[in-house]
């Protein structure tokens, strides 16, 4: 078959010639056309129906079948989504699906990989719920340090509800019966669209009115509504009224349904009401009981009061007649005055008496102060005469210690050594040379020694050649192995004229300088 006019389909062997002009595809081409096709338009979608068939493949993924009451269609979550999920996928659940469309080729089926996986209907929203709970919660908002008292007799009520409702004359009928109190009503939608931003807006307007302003603040507001179903509460359980009833300045009565209806609302307010009639009726007391129990409580102060007086009364009268005569006791206490006054004078004079004599045969028994200083004058020379008799011993004894450790180190001093013939052989910077293995060639060395060196002893001239020392000869096996010797060297070698002296000693000549080294051997001494 030949091209067509774009060139786009190539023959194939075995193929015939068609009269049309038609592109001929292979399966894969035409699989992976619909699958970019597919995947194109529906890149991102939300089926919602029931779960059928599902499985958890070996590998972690999970396939499963949505289908409603017409169709169905096959899904896939990868094992990298199925551990986020927030639900557990099972048969017969109602769920939406979010994810993408997609082919499998290898069946010529569609399918869509799902992403994220929700609870669909009341058991969605209940879910959301949930999920919104713990949120808050976490955040502290529906903590119980976090309750306030409502007060017990507000002059000011803000209630936050629909003004054409049964509720808002449910409430104020009960308040008239009760304790009539002024009522601010916030008209608000109470289900809808904009009912949760309107009942938010209401709660933080109470809340910004100013005290002592032309509108009264209210002591406690009441956030009220009729029962219904979830979804007809669901603006009680969206974020932004639960935020602003946990942010009000002012108490919250919470009354939002009948007695089995909980929102978050609710969570979130400081007293919460089964219904808006008993939501006034916390709001405020009964006034004829509380007429009642004023009348009681100011008789049983009355009675009180009057029992107290005549207690303190009676008590009084006794005291008084217990306590002695004024007059009486200040009569008695100026008698005693008048005693002491005369007894002070005669045991002054002879008080001082006493001490005087004391203070004479004190005097009397003390030491003539000259001949104390006389005696320790006497002490203290004779102690003196001891201290030096004693320091003079301690210095002769120091001083023959001395003289023996002087002879001591002189016996071991290395002199002795070189008396014997030996000689000490330094560096430059003073060091001893222990072994030749440290000297080479040209290496300056000092020699020390106290007995003079033995003359050098002829050695046999050979008449057929003519020797002649190098200038720096190598040394021999003294130096080069570490054996201890003596050394020949002419007298030519010792500064001034005359042979070697007793104590001489040579320095500055390098390692090669010497002619001769001979090995020492034992009992050998050097004249």
């Amino acid at each position: 078959m030949s091209d067509n006019s774009s060139g786009t389909a190539q023959s194939q062997p075995g193929e015939t010639e068609t009269s049309h002009n038609l592109p001929v595809f292979t399966v894969s081409e035409i699989s992976q056309a619909v699958k970019h096709t597919v995947e194109e338009t529906f890149q991102w979608v939300r089926i919602r129906g029931e779960i059928s068939g599902f499985k958890r493949a070996a590998s972690g993924h999970l396939y499963f079948t949505l289908k409603d009451a017409d169709a169905v269609i096959d899904g896939v979550c990868w094992r990298g989504t199925a551990g986020r999920l927030s639900i557990k996928p099972e048969d017969g659940m109602e769920i939406v699906a979010t994810g993408r469309l997609t082919t499998y080729p290898g069946r010529s089926k569609y399918q869509v990989v799902v992403d994220h996986m929700e609870l669909a209907g009341e058991g969605a929203l209940l879910k959301l719920l949930e999920d919104r709970r713990r949120k808050l919660e976490a955040e502290g908002l529906f903590a119980a340090e976090r309750k306030r008292d409502i007060p017990y007799l507000p002059d000011v009520i803000g209630v936050v509800t629909s003004p054409t409702g049964a509720v808002i004359r449910d409430i104020l009928h009960r308040l008239a019966d009760r304790f009539p109190v002024h009522v601010l009503v916030w008209p608000v939608l109470v289900q809808g669209d904009n009912a949760a931003a309107q009942v938010a807006a209401a709660v933080r307007g109470f809340g910004a009115i100013e005290a002592g302003g032309p509108v009264p603040r209210p002591d406690v507001v009441i956030v009220a509504r009729g029962g219904g179903s979830l979804e007809d509460l669901w603006a009680f359980n969206e974020e932004e009224v639960v935020r602003a009833i946990a942010d009000s300045p002012i108490p919250v009565i919470s009354a939002v349904g009948h007695e089995t209806d909980t929102t978050l609302a609710d969570f979130a307010a400081d007293r919460r009401a089964p219904t808006p009639t008993a939501a006034a009726e916390m709001a405020v007391p009964v006034r004829l009981d509380l007429l009642a129990q004023v009348m009681e409580d100011g008789q049983r102060i009355a009675s009180a009061v009057s029992r107290r007086l005549a207690d303190h009364r009676r008590n009084l009268d006794a005291t008084a007649r217990a306590l002695p005569n004024p007059a009486r006791m200040l009569q008695e206490q100026a008698q005693r005055l008048d005693d002491w006054t005369e007894r002070l004078g005669h045991s002054l004079g002879g008080g001082l008496e006493r001490r005087r004599a004391r203070l004479a045969n004190a005097a009397a028994g003390l030491t003539r102060p000259d001949k104390i200083i006389q005696m320790e004058a006497g002490r203290l020379a004779s102690e003196v005469r001891a201290l030096k008799t004693a320091g003079r011993a301690a210095v002769d004894r120091a001083r023959g210690r001395l003289t023996q450790a002087s002879a001591l180190l002189e016996s071991y001093s290395y002199q002795r050594v070189l008396d014997r013939g030996f000689a000490l052989v330094t560096d430059p910077a003073g060091a001893p040379v222990t072994s030749a293995k440290t000297l080479k060639t040209g290496d300056r060395l000092d020699l020390r020694w106290s007995l003079p060196v033995a003359p050098p002893r002829p050695r046999r001239q050979r008449p057929h050649r003519a020797r002649t020392l190098p200038r720096n000869p190598k040394p021999t096996s003294p130096a080069t192995t570490g054996r201890g010797g003596f050394c020949d060297i002419p007298s030519s070698h010792f500064p001034g004229r005359g042979g070697p002296r007793r104590g001489g000693g040579l320095s500055g000549r390098r390692a090669g300088d010497f002619r001769h080294i001979h090995p020492g051997r034992p009992g050998h001494r050097q004249g």
